[in-house]
């Protein structure tokens, strides 16, 4: 069987600048390319994250929930970050040993996750 990977994960914006600005901002991830105002793809350590106008979507497109990873003592300044780019806290879940993931909306209400593994793992 061949091997799966992801390559990306998108989202479709209806306003494709102002999403690149919170997810520059709130996540500091750089952008690795634009194509006008139909996809803005930011580059990631092993996949890649994208915006999507709504006429370049897959036909019938509905949310996904992208999980970004961050160190674990990173979650703070992440959190700070996301709340000061326009993003929304909606909950936080501690699991102990493994992790904690904090779930957001971001300006056009899409949910994403941040998640950082606990210091000892």
């Amino acid at each position: 069987m061949a091997e799966v990977d992801i390559q990306t994960v998108y989202f479709v914006a209806k306003d494709i600048g102002r999403l690149e600005n919170f997810y520059g901002s709130a996540l500091g991830m750089p952008v690795q390319f634009r194509d006008e105002n139909k996809w803005t793809q930011f580059r990631l350590q092993r996949s890649a994250f994208a915006l999507c106008s709504v006429e370049e979507a897959a036909q019938g497109a509905v949310g996904a929930v992208p999980v970004f990873q961050v160190a674990g003592e990173a979650q703070d300044e992440v959190r700070q970050k996301i709340l000061s780019a326009g993003g929304q806290l909606l909950a936080e879940r501690d699991m102990g040993t493994h992790g904690i993931v904090a779930t957001y909306k971001d300006p056009e209400e899409n949910i994403f996750q941040v998640f950082s593994k606990s210091p000892a793992h």
